[in-house]
């Protein structure tokens, strides 16, 4: 399992598909994962520390969790098959539940859960991006730093 961080969505042209992007944290690669408009707009919100006027799902679920007296853990992604990502959540009391990378990556970024990916997926869809096109990615994440959740379309 690989420690993941998360550099932000974006939406993929032309196909105006959000996708969340991962980087490795100690190498460089990144595992871009195609999600859907309301997960980007979830991700995006979370990352930007906007809290909403009402709860959106993940923050529900974050409020749950914090009223049971339980902990998310860790997130992992633990599979890639016919082009579906798979992940799980794993809780303080040791139970996994099997969820969506895209839900699963809110959660943790609303509860501080660390992310993790298998070799496996990295190896399969993981994209090397050497230092000399650090520059991209800093092109990307200045574009992250301008974007808005209603860029993803309706936010409620």
């Amino acid at each position: 399992m690989k420690h993941m961080e998360v550099v932000g969505v974006r939406v993929e042209m032309p196909s105006n598909q959000p996708i969340v992007l991962l980087k490795e944290t100690d190498g460089e690669r990144y595992l871009p994962i195609w999600i859907g408009a309301v997960e980007a707009t979830a991700i995006a919100l979370a990352q930007q520390g906007v809290m909403p006027a009402r709860p959106l799902t993940h923050d529900l679920f974050r409020d749950v969790l914090d009223a049971l007296d339980a902990d998310l853990t860790t997130v992992n992604v633990t599979a890639l098959s016919d082009g579906i990502f798979y992940a799980e959540l794993v809780f303080s009391n040791g139970v996994e539940v099997s969820a969506r990378p895209s839900d699963s990556i809110a959660l943790a970024l609303r509860t501080g859960a660390p992310i993790y990916a298998h070799e496996d997926v990295i190896e399969e869809a993981g994209v090397p991006i050497p230092d000399e096109q650090e520059d991209e990615v800093e092109k990307f994440r200045e574009f992250l730093d301008q974007i808005s959740p209603e860029d993803f379309g309706r936010t409620t």
